[in-house]
């Protein structure tokens, strides 16, 4: 069976409104890409205790989860440090993610005309940043080569910690994508058909919604309001979603059930998801 895909997003910076959140519609988008559906997010500001518990819950659900944020080595990040009290192991210095930390060093000094002095007080913090909970594997970092990490959860799924910055965070979640999931890459397309409805009362739908479901058992239905939309004013976009092979029944349903109610509908909408 294809998992859930699930996102953790941590930092005070987007709960407090100073950062705006980007990843959440970009892991949408990564993951449609590819015939697959986010199932759910969860935002954690800088709280450790909160961020065990979160993760603590990725990693008992089987899903796969990417969690983006507080792998640096500040006094405010935590993730790494709480990703390790969520599967209750150690935290030891990956060897890969050393030799790439100091590579990365490596190529600074370079740039910068300097020496490169490893065993400088600044140089030796940074080797915390490749500190991870045992038995990590190593996501690779395209934009500065310091790594990202994956830990496996107890009922089979994972958490993949990445970055909190875009340029970063979204080249290594496609890696984890493609190297590791491709096995449930459109695997079951789905689609949604919907129609604008023009002065519906939702609660008039109600049990049309109610019976195309319950006749349909693996195809959703969904109502959509707006009151002040700029084009098609107050309406409801009401529609049927699920897998592409059981949609058009339930949607040539609907269609008739709209024409016999002899309601005012308007431009249909065809998404695949």
């Amino acid at each position: 069976m294809t998992p859930s895909f699930g996102l953790i997003i941590i930092g005070d910076e987007i709960l407090s409104g100073k950062r705006a959140d980007k990843h959440l519609p970009k892991v949408i988008e990564l993951l449609g890409a590819r015939g697959l559906q986010l199932a759910y997010a969860d935002y954690v500001g800088d709280d450790p205790g909160r961020i065990t518990a979160t993760l603590q819950r990725a990693f008992a659900s089987g899903d796969v989860v990417f969690s983006c944020g507080g792998i640096g080595a500040t006094p405010d990040d935590h993730t790494r440090q709480c990703a390790a009290r969520a599967l209750n192991v150690p935290l030891r210095l990956h060897p890969e993610a050393e030799s790439l930390i100091r590579e990365r060093m490596q190529d600074v000094a370079t740039e910068q005309g300097v020496p490169y002095e490893p065993d400088r007080a600044d140089n030796v913090h940074r080797l915390n940043m490749g500190v991870f909970p045992e038995g990590a594997r190593i996501i690779p970092n395209p934009y500065n080569k310091i790594p990202g990490f994956s830990c496996d959860g107890g009922a089979g799924g994972a958490v993949h910690f990445v970055p909190g910055f875009p340029v970063m965070a979204w080249p290594m979640v496609e890696w984890v994508l493609d190297r590791h999931c491709a096995q449930w890459f459109n695997r079951a397309p789905q689609t949604e058909h919907s129609v604008v409805v023009y002065g519906a009362m939702e609660a008039a739908l109600t049990p049309l919604m109610e019976r195309i479901e319950s006749q349909h058992a693996s195809v959703r239905v969904f109502s959509l309001p707006s009151v002040d939309h700029p084009v098609h004013g107050r309406h409801i976009e009401l529609g049927v979603k699920g897998p592409a092979e059981l949609v058009p029944a339930a949607w040539t349903e609907l269609q008739a059930a709209l024409h016999e109610f002899g309601a005012n509908c308007g431009p249909e909408m065809v998404r695949n998801l």
